[in-house]
């Protein structure tokens, strides 16, 4: 059975700082599909995020989610139509403690007995987060705040989610936890679009793959099959 593709990007073209920094990109994410989007720093990969959750106007193309252009519309108006994306940088209410910060990510549901179920999932997810149910969000680790940002949008129970560089800056150790989680909400049936810089994690975790340089996609396909491709292995994988 075909999945229903959940969102389309058709000749995207974004400038960013006076730059076009993506210069036509086709890219799809279809239902229950872990897609990454690879590439190096400056590439064009966060650019792309920006337009697709309306922080950037397109110069030309189209993005399509659930079929319909969503170029310009508003963040609220996404979450509420089941898109949600963690941002680079995080973003967490650092003045608001955690549970705080998981009820602010329920804020276009009023079902409060589901909510409260919510933020009990999330507290399986990442026990951590339990531990510190009452700790505020600028007091946690870089890790821990990534942790706290990937429960938080998941409280708005999103068909697709968009992680923009989840890895960033932080401990192997706490590279490879965030990387289980990203496998496990994706094995929950969350649509999951991943842009990130480590590769090697990012295709071994995913289903299809995309590679952006300098704003255009010039390769995409099976993401095993891209592990072992020799110019991915040489350009990413630094073998």
């Amino acid at each position: 059975m075909t999945k229903n593709t959940l969102l389309k990007i058709s000749g995207l073209q974004v400038a960013y700082g006076g730059i076009q920094a993506v210069k036509g990109v086709d890219l799809e994410v279809r239902e229950g599909e872990l897609v990454t989007l690879i590439g190096s720093n400056g590439a064009g990969k966060t650019t792309t995020m920006k337009a697709i959750t309306g922080g950037l106007k397109p110069l030309a193309g189209s993005v399509e989610y659930l079929g319909k252009n969503i170029s310009g519309m508003g963040a609220w108006d996404l979450v509420k139509q089941g898109l949600a994306m963690v941002p680079e940088g995080r973003g967490v209410f650092a003045r608001m403690t955690i549970t705080e910060n998981l009820q602010m990510g329920a804020y276009t549901r009023s079902d409060k007995v589901e909510i409260a179920a919510g933020i009990e999932r999330a507290f399986t997810t990442f026990p951590r987060l339990k531990e510190r149910k009452d700790q505020l969000a600028g007091t946690m680790s870089g890790g821990e705040q990534q942790m706290l940002a990937m429960a938080r949008a998941l409280m708005s129970k999103p068909k697709l989610l968009l992680l923009d560089e989840p890895s960033m800056g932080l401990s192997p150790i706490m590279v490879s936890k965030i990387f289980e989680v990203v496998k496990e909400v994706s094995s929950q049936g969350v649509t999951v679009l991943l842009v990130e810089q480590n590769a090697k994690l990012a295709l071994q975790a995913a289903d299809r793959g995309y590679v952006m340089e300098s704003g255009l996609i010039t390769m995409s396909g099976d993401a095993k099959e891209m592990l072992h491709d020799p110019k991915v292995r040489a350009a990413y994988l630094g073998e």
